[in-house]
């Protein structure tokens, strides 16, 4: 059985949600930022990076949201959570998921973890009060570009509408109002009524 770390809140909503709709046989488990359990020994022995989410599998630890989407939808095949026969369109689906991770969550780790790039206290006030802007400027590329409508990819469902949904639901803690990207709000709204969001979300909330 697969074993997904995560905590509320953080990128691993992703993983979460496609363990979900995947039908996957899954145990999750909480890592208590509060308590700073992601740098524990134990945790940081599973996943020396101290983050999550982590994922295990009968063959080890895999990490970063990106992977672990890519695991589930070709793990799971007739959950069709992603084109896996088709290697162009799996390329635009890891080209999307990459540019969420690589891009976005930058931008958003920047308003509340500055002591990553630097240890200048105006310099992480700075990039607190840039953070918005940037997000914005992300969400705009998302909202007029690679947002192909009804979801990510276009007609068909995937992992990838599971990472955009759990983005997105970051904006107004960033400072952005959602109201100015309507397509990724109505992609928000459609995500927040399928059976399988609404089940990880009770999970959280319990």
């Amino acid at each position: 059985m697969l074993t997904l770390f995560y905590s509320p809140g953080s990128c691993s909503l992703a993983s979460h949600i496609a363990l979900e709709e995947a039908g996957a046989s899954y145990e999750a488990r909480r890592v208590d930022f509060s308590v700073q359990q992601q740098t524990s020994a134990d945790f940081l022995a599973l996943n020396p990076k101290g983050r999550v989410p982590a994922l295990v599998t009968d063959r080890g630890v895999i990490t970063e949201t990106p992977a672990i989407l890519a695991f589930v939808a070709q793990s799971f095949p007739s959950a069709r959570l992603a084109p896996v026969n088709d290697p162009f369109e799996f390329a635009r689906l890891q080209a999307f998921n990459s540019y969420l991770c690589a891009t976005v969550h930058v931008a958003h780790a920047h308003g509340r973890r500055g002591y990553r790039w630097t240890d200048d206290a105006a310099a992480i006030e700075a990039m607190k009060a840039k953070m918005p802007q940037t997000m914005a400027a992300c969400f705009e590329l998302i909202e007029t570009t690679l947002l192909a409508g009804p979801w990510v990819l276009g007609a068909a469902y995937s992992v990838a509408d599971a990472y955009l949904y759990t983005m997105a639901g970051w904006l107004e803690a960033d400072g952005v109002d959602p109201g100015r990207f309507p397509k990724v709000l109505d992609h928000r709204n459609r995500m927040a009524d399928r059976p399988a969001v609404g089940a990880v979300l009770a999970t959280l909330q319990g």
